[in-house]
């Protein structure tokens, strides 16, 4: 739970939040989908739905203060 300090402050967070759901949260309705397709970074296509594709990691950015996380594929070093 996040308590707005101020009015800036609550600006911020409905800025933050506002980007979440429409870019990073993946919405039921879309059958999991995500709104703003085209800003979302997409998934390789895995042979297994529990597989990471090899030559890559998963890699978690906190959204809110870390009350929400969104995920994606990174290459890793070589």
């Amino acid at each position: 739970m996040l308590i707005p300090l101020s009015e800036r402050h609550l600006r911020n967070i409905l800025s933050e939040w506002k980007s979440h759901y429409n870019r990073g949260r993946p919405h039921m309705a879309l059958g999991p989908g995500i709104p703003d397709e085209g800003s979302a970074p997409r998934a390789l296509p895995r042979t297994t739905r529990h597989q990471i594709p090899d030559g890559y990691r998963v890699v978690a950015e906190p959204v809110l203060g870390g009350l929400h996380h969104e995920y994606r594929l990174e290459k890793t070093a070589a």
